[in-house]
């Protein structure tokens, strides 16, 4: 079992497409399929039924997906600790912002930020609110801006 694996899996589950996955991690869908089947004869389960569209998981994937976001995710933990300790930020700062504050907020900290943290890829991505609070619960992204109602009982993440 590979990181590259675990990261495949979670590509699939969150496009439900193989092809789209592949894409997104870079490589050919072929690829993707081969590292997938060979992780799921190792493990001796199926993660994802193919015979469905879109891509679902199977019971069984559902555990896998869930324990490979913790691993994918301490994973970076780590490389932020190595790179904390030497009291640089560098790498990716993914920060998702809802477009009626995007061209609002972003100007006011976007160049100051950028200054103090040169070796940081600030990554910027529009998206819905709800779109915005499933990525930071998957982990998919470091930071969020968005608005919500007052009367909003439910904590994010």
């Amino acid at each position: 079992m590979t990181l590259t694996q675990l990261e495949y899996i979670l590509a699939v589950n969150k496009f439900r497409h193989f092809g789209k996955a592949a894409k997104s991690c870079f490589v050919t869908q072929p690829t993707l399929s081969m590292q997938l089947q060979k992780l799921e004869d190792e493990l001796g389960i199926v993660i994802f039924d193919r015979s469905k569209s879109p891509t679902l998981p199977t019971s069984e994937g559902e555990l896998i997906i869930e324990q490979a976001r913790v691993i994918i995710r301490e994973e970076k933990r780590l490389l932020d600790l190595v790179q904390r300790s030497k009291d640089d930020l560098a790498g990716d700062f993914r920060l998702a912002v809802i477009p009626t504050l995007s061209t609002y907020i972003l100007p006011l900290f976007l160049q100051s930020f950028i200054d103090k943290h040169p070796n940081l890829n600030l990554v910027i991505e529009e998206s819905k609110t709800e779109e915005v609070v499933r990525m930071l619960g998957e982990d998919e992204i470091d930071a969020g801006l968005l608005v919500i109602p007052e009367d909003f009982d439910d904590p994010l993440p």
